[in-house]
């Protein structure tokens, strides 16, 4: 199910596809989505929230998953992807593309879907996997892989990720 805002800004060359399964993506007041940002309901039954005033630029792509909240003001640079889900492919007897989506373990720890709190920016190029809880006010720099918990107002770099400091 599609549920956008009357005051967001989509453009026409932006490709939003509702789910089969009835998952909901909820698009917020004055939220921009540029072209050619692709949001596709798959390998999992989570929403997708996306708050006000949130600006998502040009070649991001959203899978729902197992979940995306993203709340408001929130800056996602070009070509970004959101990931909170991830094949299941330890079976050698099995087509990896045969095996399915991992579901989130409680037992192992996984947090389920993504979690963006207000006021972050990511910059371009940056990959946010499951389990992924970005923190108010954090900043992303580009080409940057999140997959774990920031602290708020805290700046990150890198792939490992690392925490070059806090915002004032």
């Amino acid at each position: 199910m599609l549920i956008i805002s009357p005051s967001a800004k989509i453009s026409k060359f932006a490709d939003i596809e509702d789910s089969i399964k009835g998952s909901k993506i909820i698009i917020g007041d004055n939220v921009t989505i540029d072209s050619f940002v692709k949001i596709k309901p798959a390998g999992g039954m989570g929403d997708l929230v996306i708050g006000a005033n949130t600006v998502i630029n040009p070649g991001v792509s959203i899978y729902t998953g197992n979940g995306i909240t993203i709340g408001s003001d929130v800056m996602i640079a070009a070509n970004c992807v959101f990931s909170p889900t991830s094949h299941e492919f330890m079976s050698r007897d099995v087509l990896i593309m045969k095996q399915g989506f991992i579901p989130p373990s409680p037992i192992l720890g996984n947090q389920q879907g993504i979690v963006i709190e207000d006021d972050v920016w990511i910059g371009a190029n940056c990959v946010i996997l499951e389990g992924a809880y970005i923190r108010k006010g954090a900043v992303i720099s580009a080409g940057s892989i999140v997959k774990k918990t920031l602290d708020e107002y805290g700046i990150y770099s890198g792939a490992p990720l690392k925490c070059l400091g806090y915002r004032r």
